[in-house]
């Protein structure tokens, strides 16, 4: 049996290739989102955190530039939320961009994968019929031998 050659075996390798990228880009944009969310998470524990203090030194009656202060860096730990939240955002569109790219390098290299599929069942039917030729003639052979005989 001669052996088989798929003529875009190159290509597909390619595809493959790519799509191997494309995992490793939305591994790395998953553990960014992750990243950012944990962050996310630290600044909101943060806030909890000075709110909480905040309450304490408001209920012992400190002074008021103090508690001002305090009520500063309440204040700007929240921005650090709202800034953090829209990072997680961006970092989610990331993600979501990744998954697409890595859905249609799949769809690619599926696509090469079913070329070279067929390509093989048309191979292995032309062995098939070369083989049953190569049969059909010994037999016609050995019949018309015999015949002489």
């Amino acid at each position: 049996m001669a052996r088989f050659l798929f003529s875009m075996q190159n290509i597909l390798d390619i595809k493959e290739k790519l799509e191997e990228q494309e995992k490793n880009n939305y591994s790395q944009a998953n553990l960014r989102l992750r990243e950012a969310e944990e962050e996310l998470e630290a600044i909101k524990a943060r806030l909890a955190a000075a709110e909480e203090q905040l309450r304490r030194e408001v209920s012992r009656i400190q002074s008021v530039p103090e508690i001002r202060r305090k009520e500063d860096g309440v204040e700007i730990l929240k921005m650090y939320v709202a800034e953090q939240v829209l990072v997680v955002r961006a970092r989610e569109k990331e993600l979501e961009e990744a998954r697409e790219r890595l859905n249609e390098a799949m769809k690619e290299r599926k696509t090469f994968e079913k070329l070279r599929e067929k390509a093989f069942e048309k191979f292995v039917e032309e062995e098939n019929r070369k083989e049953q030729k190569e049969v059909d003639e010994l037999v016609s052979y050995r019949y018309g031998v015999a015949e002489k005989r």
